[in-house]
């Protein structure tokens, strides 16, 4: 049971387990269950963060700042930590992957990031430790960003290999129920909390509850991945090579340029992603509107929204193309833009119809943003290749996105988080635009030849 270094692996155990199940084929729909709990898993950790990072950090962590706006900044700051961290964390599991198993692999980073998150719920305030409560915060999430590299299993592309042709864009949105689901959660435990408690009994240890949830969580969620990595399916793809880890350097240098390309495409949802979960709430609780309990409960049936219209994108990338999905996507969002910011100032029913709105049109870009250009990745450098463009987009689209609007928003007016959205609109739109150009000089290549 170890590999030819003479390294112990957890790979002989999935082929035994494989081996137990060949005569029962796992469908694409059990795939799919697996799938959105393992990524429900993940957005629980980051959005129970993202929602602390508004109602807790600032007044627990950052009372040094002198206003809640800075205190707000500073929080948000340490958010982006974990969007550096992320590629970090996934050159770190794609050696633990090749040397020791995807079954390692995954067992460790899901046990780092539950652990991260956990360890949350006892951060200790600046006034009773000082610095060190900053530093134990950025430590903590710089941990969940680490794990949340480790976290990428195969398991999305393993969903769409599986699929039917003709409902490409169906499989491919399933994995993105995991997001919706997961703010949900993450909103309702805190907007309980929240809305039960006084102000001080929150802050001092209400907030704490959604993070020991953390931990349960991605326990569930790591036996749900392990039972998908012992199946008969993903064995035949990982020895064909289609779900093996490749050298960081070598797909870089074979492909680069895809890999940059491919962290475009989405940004247009990524950009709006982080503009109707974290950042309004940070908006409504510095400028009101209404309370954050009451908002919180509102981004829930935002949250239910979002989830209906990226089942709808699912239908209508069949009908129309991924490629073409994605772009009516940043159309509409470039098109919300302009009056985004005159309904999130436009006090409490002008803040709900922009939740409930910009949910809906979120959910139809962010259905199909996962993988768009994946096909462009040869097929050993698919599984690799597919995680560092994930790693990027989420860098460079959502990372800084709250951090960004917040500082925009407060020294310069509300209407800036209108340009920082069409911005990401018109990025996707070039990326898009672009990958079509390649592929069709790719296809006449060869004819040439």
């Amino acid at each position: 049971m170890t590999t030819a270094a003479g390294n112990p692996t957890s790979s002989d155990f999935e082929r035994d387990a494989r081996r137990m199940h060949d005569d029962k084929p796992l469908s694409p729909g059990s795939i799919a269950i697996g799938v959105i709990i393992g990524r429900m898993s993940e957005f629980f950790d980051f959005f129970v963060y993202g929602i602390a990072s508004v109602l807790v950090f600032p007044y627990l962590v950052f009372t040094f700042a002198g206003d809640p706006v800075t205190a707000t900044l500073m929080s948000f700051a340490v958010f982006s930590l974990a969007f550096i961290a992320r590629p970090v964390g996934s050159l770190f599991f794609m050696w633990i992957d090749r040397t020791y198993g995807r079954g390692s692999k995954l067992t460790i980073a899901l046990f780092v990031l539950g652990g991260s998150t956990a360890s949350l719920a006892f951060l200790p305030g600046y006034e009773s430790v000082g610095v060190w409560s900053v530093a134990f915060l950025a430590l903590f999430r710089l941990g969940q960003g680490f794990a949340l590299g480790g976290a990428w299993d195969g398991m999305a592309s393993l969903l769409a290999l599986n699929a039917p042709k003709q409902h490409r864009g169906w499989y491919a949105m399933m994995p993105q129920l995991g997001a919706p689901f997961g703010f949900a959660l993450a909103s309702a435990l805190f907007g309980y909390f929240y809305s039960s408690l006084s102000q001080q009994d929150f802050l001092t240890w209400g907030w704490r509850y959604p993070f020991f949830v953390a931990f349960a969580i991605n326990v569930v969620a790591l036996f749900a991945r392990l039972r998908i990595v012992a199946s008969r399916e993903f064995g035949e793809l990982f020895e064909s090579h289609e779900l093996q880890p490749r050298a960081v350097s070598e797909t870089i240098a074979v492909h680069g340029r895809d890999i940059l390309l491919g962290a475009f495409v989405p940004l247009a949802s990524f950009a709006m992603f982080h503009l109707v979960t974290i950042f309004p709430l940070s908006w409504v609780t510095l400028h009101g509107g209404q309370s954050p309990g009451e908002f919180l409960f509102v981004q829930i049936i935002g949250a239910m929204v979002g989830l209906g219209a990226v089942v709808v994108s699912g239908a209508l990338a069949d009908r129309i193309g991924r490629r073409k999905q994605l772009m009516v996507g940043a159309v509409i969002i470039a098109i919300f833009s302009f009056s985004a910011p005159f309904l999130l100032d436009a006090g409490g029913r002008g803040q709900d119809a922009f939740i409930i709105i910009g949910f809906g049109i979120l959910g139809l870009s962010f259905g199909q943003a996962s993988g768009a250009v994946s096909s462009r990745f040869a097929q050993e450098y698919r599984y690799t290749g597919s995680a560092l463009t994930s790693d990027l987009a989420w860098l460079v689209g959502a990372g800084f996105a709250p951090l960004v609007a917040l500082g925009l928003a407060s020294k310069f007016g509300i209407i800036f988080i209108g340009g920082y959205l069409i911005s990401g609109a018109i990025c996707t739109l070039a990326a898009l635009t672009l990958s079509r150009i390649l592929d069709a000089a790719e296809h006449q290549a060869p004819a040439q030849r």
